[in-house]
């Protein structure tokens, strides 16, 4: 997806408001985060004369940029106005504190401690302003694609210094490989950065930590909903119809690559930027900001499988294991992003989903064997072709193969029955898993079959119903992955009872034709008695040939291994009574009326079979 196209899931143009009205001054935090110790050796080598200039210095710099008493610091944003000048304010107000801090230990009641704590809520007022802004006027470049992309082609950019990033037409960052977009995002983030410091070295980390919550949390549910990620529950679920559940997990799966791999990723990145000065504080808001979505988003398939209105499809298992293999291919990245104490409940959800996931695939699995076992269909299927079972239980076996590696770790443990003959799998890493499963799964499939076989009144026709059934199971092995599981040995031998099961259908269906000319065919004959076996084999190779027109052998190769089989048995034995016993007949009315066929006219009716 194109960058840009990408940044409008994430980017809308309103933000949450945020009001720094006079009623709501900053105070000193009262939250849990540790800060960085200050350097008591430092601040009590300050001067007075160093604390007159730091406080004159911050008291300009302060006020000139106090909305309250500027129109032009209320007009104006100081980091977009003046990249040296914000770096300046900051300083200002890190010495301040400094200050504070040596003025505190000397006299908690001077009055240059009260003037410096009423110049440090201005100050700080002003960089929860710009801190505002910033977020909510960098959405579209803040958003966590162009936070990832910042990451993997900037990584030399990302650790700058704040003084090494001036303003944007001065900013060289690495060159033509970071775009406009990443350029932006990474002078947002070093602004971001240096603000949340100053204020959280201040002891103002509440009031950081919310405004920024506050933002990136809507822009995290924002984008989860444009995902098509929302609650859901079990009864809702039960009253969908069959594609709309289809497209709820298409868009899961959608949701958690993109999730995965930009969304969170790239969240992850920005707020271990932004707080970097504080491990506990980056724990914090990450946590705040995407736990619940990510829960939210692993705890879907969960949902999904306590549905209990009736049971799904048998086709539903492949979407089952997409959502399997999306949490599997994940896992590094639910593990290292989501690796705080603070979001355990997302990888809980993860592998709870996970696990579940695994046993309803084991559970549909032997759901679909017993339906095997328990097909009920009555009417023989015409010509002995191939029937519906066999069509429906290989096409599914086929697909399955295509996650043979996913199967193998879920079917890990799955103990086959004692006489269960063993495939020759080329993948030994699946043999005892995948291999062993689809072995059983059409063992089940041929005893099924041989059941059905019996439904023909006709024996002939039951082994022609076993040979088409068993070349299509065999074809299909060959056409799919089925080949690299169950491998060449499995394949020949189960050829070999094709051709079995063919040659008892020629034996029992075109044996009556044969036994119509004499057991010696170069024994002497009267002309009665030829015109008599001419006769006889006019009849039968009619009867047959009407009788058989009417069978099936849908593989092209198996029905012409059948017709040359049989075009060989009865043409060459009719050729040589033809040859011997056609002059036996009498005249040539009398061959007409007996001889009906050439050996050439019988190998080009039986061309016409099947």
């Amino acid at each position: 997806m194109p960058a840009k196209g990408m940044r409008s899931l994430f980017f809308h143009g309103k933000a949450p408001s945020f009001s720094f009205s006079s009623h709501s001054s900053p105070s000193r935090s009262s939250i849990s985060f540790p800060t960085p110790q200050r350097n008591s050796s430092a601040a009590s080598n300050i001067s007075e004369t160093m604390v007159e200039e730091i406080l004159e210095n911050a008291a300009v710099m302060i006020m000139k940029w106090n909305p309250e008493s500027s129109a032009f610091g209320k007009l104006t944003s100081l980091f977009y106005e003046s990249k040296p000048e914000a770096r300046q304010f900051i300083k200002c107000v890190n010495d301040l504190q400094r200050v504070m801090h040596v003025l505190v230990s000397d006299d908690p009641t001077s009055e240059k401690l009260v003037h410096s704590h009423s110049l440090m809520q201005i100050a700080i007022k002003r960089l929860q302003k710009e801190f505002y802004q910033i977020l909510s006027m960098n959405r579209a470049h803040l958003d966590p694609e162009s936070v990832s992309s910042r990451s993997r082609s900037s990584r030399a950019a990302s650790s700058m210094s704040d003084d090494d990033i001036d303003d944007g037409e001065d900013a060289d960052l690495s060159g033509d490989s970071i775009s406009e977009v990443e350029h932006v995002s990474s002078i947002a983030m070093a602004d971001l950065k240096s603000i949340a410091e100053c204020m959280i070295s201040s002891g103002y980390a509440k009031e950081c930590v919310h405004i920024y919550n506050m933002i990136r949390k809507s822009i995290i549910d924002e984008a989860m909903y444009k995902l098509g990620v929302e609650r859901i529950s079990s009864s809702q679920i039960n009253k969908m119809d069959r594609e709309i559940l289809e497209l709820k997990i298409k868009n899961w799966l959608n949701a958690v690559k993109v999730s995965m791999t930009i969304l969170f990723n790239g969240e992850r990145i920005l707020c271990d930027h932004v707080f970097a000065i504080s491990k506990s504080i980056r724990e914090s808001c990450f946590s705040h900001i995407a736990r619940e979505a990510a829960a939210l988003l692993f705890g879907f398939p969960q949902v999904l499988l306590t549905k209990t209105k009736k049971n799904y499809p048998e086709e539903t298992i492949f979407r089952l294991l997409d959502m399997y293999t999306a949490i599997s291919e994940h896992w590094p990245e639910i593990e290292s992003i989501f690796g705080f104490e603070s979001t355990a409940t997302v990888r809980s959800e993860a592998i709870n989903s996970f696990v579940r996931l695994s046993e309803s695939v084991r559970s549909m699995l032997s759901q679909f064997e017993i339906s095997i076992q328990k097909d009920s269909s009555k009417s023989a299927v015409a010509g002995g072709g191939v029937h519906p079972l066999t069509l429906r239980v290989m096409s599914y076996l086929s697909l399955l193969t295509d996650y043979s590696n996913v199967l193998a770790d879920i079917f890990i443990d799955w103990t086959p029955p004692a006489k269960l003959p063993q495939p020759e799998s080329e993948d030994t890493s699946v043999t005892t898993a995948m291999s062993l499963r689809m072995v059983w799964l059409i063992l089940v499939l041929v005893c099924k079959l041989d059941e059905k076989a019996k439904q023909y009144k006709e024996v002939s026709l039951s082994y022609l119903f076993l040979a088409n059934n068993l070349q299509h199971v065999i074809s299909a092995v060959r056409t799919s992955n089925l080949q690299y599981l169950l491998g060449g040995e499995w394949m020949s031998k189960h050829e070999a009872k094709v051709r079995q099961f063919a040659a008892n259908y020629e034996r029992l269906a075109w044996g009556i034709v044969l036994s119509s000319l004499p057991e010696n065919i170069s024994a002497e004959m009267s002309g009665q008695e030829a015109r008599l076996f001419f006769r006889n084999f006019n009849f039968s190779l009619e009867e047959t040939y009407q009788k058989q027109k009417l069978n099936a052998v849908p593989d092209a190769k198996l029905r012409e291994e059948i017709k040359a089989s049989v075009t060989k048995k009865l043409v060459s034995v009719y050729k040589e009574f033809y040859d011997m016993h056609k002059v036996s007949v009498g005249g040539v009315r009398n061959a007409a009326m007996y001889v009906r066929f050439t050996p050439e006219d019988v190998a080009h009716y039986l061309s016409n079979l099947y």
